[in-house]
């Protein structure tokens, strides 16, 4: 009995070593396969970091290498030629008519106190009818309404008056034509860049649903043209509303020096007529 009893305990014994030693096992193969999984893991973050420095690198020779020309050009076919077109086509609509309104109020722009000096002159020296000669062969809204009060001249002063007020708002009006077009383009052209930003967004959804998986591939290209076309549309704004403002300064200085002229046409006519 007691021989079968030390025969059992010997296998008891065995068997709880033989546990101890599996269980020990285990956990050593567990932390080797912890290992070699961290490692590799360690090693694939090494490997996609050193692929997206290896990619901003060859983005950065590429651009380094690549004229502003090019960059523009292929920065364009990013932002889609649809809307990157309508934007481009918005701009140039904007500069045609701002780059004409400066020429126009340029020409416009007249020296109205050497204009009065000459009209006083001729006054003087040839009456009415030379004024309006002199009126006739220089250029600019302050000469043509001049020469409408000088040949009312005979109708009374109070008639000369009128006809220098109803002229000078014609001649406002001239100056002020077209300045609704750039206006337009200047709302126009941001409007375009967000709408490009929209459809961008949606191609980048429309992306990820169909391949189901948030991929950073699948997303950068649409984000990227949402981006491309708003700055395009915001940088058009810009520009046509530094024109904009330019024409609207240059109509308020040509206003101011009709109305200053017209003032001192009447004195002089005044002073004329009581002779």
């Amino acid at each position: 009995m007691k021989k079968l009893f030390a025969l059992f305990a010997m296998m008891s014994m065995l068997i709880l070593t033989s546990n101890v030693t599996f269980a020990q096992d285990n956990a050593t193969q567990n932390n080797a396969t912890e290992q070699v999984a961290a490692d590799s893991t360690a090693k694939a973050t090494e490997t996609v970091k050193e692929e997206a420095t290896a990619e901003e690198d060859m983005a950065e020779a590429a651009i380094e290498g690549q004229s502003m020309h090019q960059i523009l050009k292929q920065k364009f076919i990013d932002g889609g030629a649809g809307f990157m077109g309508v934007v481009a086509i918005a701009l140039i609509l904007g500069l045609a008519v701002s780059i004409e309104r400066i020429l126009y109020l340029n020409f416009s722009a007249t020296n109205s106190k050497k204009l009065l000096e000459s009209v006083e002159n001729a006054l003087q020296e040839g009456g009415v009818e030379a004024a309006k000669e002199v009126c006739r062969n220089t250029r600019g809204p302050v000469a043509s309404i001049f020469y409408q009060g000088l040949d009312r001249a005979d109708q009374g002063l109070d008639v000369v008056e009128k006809s220098v007020i109803s002229y000078g708002g014609v001649q406002a009006g001239l100056l002020e034509k077209n300045l609704s077009w750039i206006s337009l383009f200047i709302a126009l052209a941001p409007m375009l860049g967000f709408m490009g930003t929209v459809i961008g967004m949606i191609a980048a959804f429309d992306a990820i649903k169909i391949a189901g998986d948030i991929s950073p591939a699948l997303v950068a290209g649409g984000i990227s043209q949402a981006l491309i076309t708003t700055v395009t549309g915001l940088i058009v704004a810009m520009i046509l509303q530094i024109l904009y403002n330019y024409c609207v300064a240059k109509i308020d200085a040509i206003i101011n020096d009709m109305e200053d002229a017209s003032i001192s046409l009447v004195d002089i006519l005044t002073k004329y007529s009581q002779k």
